[in-house]
């Protein structure tokens, strides 16, 4: 795994890369916002290849669950990908809710998600 950093103004970002999984169930992403919260960043970017596909399966309530431990603990998460592969209305239709807020968001390029995160709040 490795971190890159981030800065923009006073705001810490990592982008986590890995060949493999590392958010596999809920305790991996207590740990991944435990981690990067211990090492002063304020904001993650995680890509979705490195993630579960249970999460983006909704009927597990993965997503619900990791996600609002990303919002009680105020980091700021914005995961890349192609989500154009995805076919579930009700995924579509959580990321469309998620990228109205601020907390938790989805984005096709880490270029995107480094302005996303880069908006002070």
């Amino acid at each position: 795994m490795r971190f890159d950093t981030h800065h923009t103004g006073h705001i810490k970002i990592v982008e986590i890369h890995s060949d493999g999984l590392i958010i596999g169930n809920i305790e991996d992403a207590l740990n991944v916002l435990g981690d990067a919260y211990y090492q002063g960043y304020d904001r993650i970017i995680l890509y979705e290849r490195n993630i579960t596909p249970d999460f983006f399966d909704l009927k597990t309530k993965m997503a619900g669950e990791i996600l609002q431990k990303f919002s009680n603990y105020r980091m700021r998460l914005v995961i890349v990908g192609d989500w154009s592969k995805y076919t579930s209305r009700s995924l579509e239709a959580f990321i469309c809710e998620s990228n109205r807020g601020k907390t938790v968001n989805f984005s096709s390029s880490p270029t995107e998600a480094l302005k996303l995160l880069s908006i002070i709040n």
